[in-house]
């Protein structure tokens, strides 16, 4: 079973899932538009944004990724804390 987080913790998490859905909405359009500069401009906003928020979720809660695409900070522990699909 999950044990309990903070508030902060689905804050950020919800933070993180809007972003990744604007990214997506992003690329699908770009897909068809590939020269709107303004378009381009906004997605790399929201990239650096979802860096940003990423790392900041990651360095307080876990990793968000496998296969070494996120780290491990070294006050988390591997077996207590809940994937962000547990909660």
């Amino acid at each position: 079973m999950p044990m309990a987080v903070d508030e902060n913790y689905y804050k950020l998490l919800h933070e993180l899932q809007a972003v990744d859905f604007v990214l997506v909405e992003l690329t699908l359009y770009l897909d068809t538009h590939p020269t709107d500069q303004q378009a381009i401009q906004q997605f790399n906003m929201c990239a650096q944004k979802r860096k940003e928020l990423a790392r900041n979720f990651e360095s307080m809660y876990g990793p968000l990724m496998q296969f070494g695409h996120s780290f491990s900070p070294p006050n988390w522990q591997w077996a207590e804390a809940p994937w962000p699909w547990q909660v």
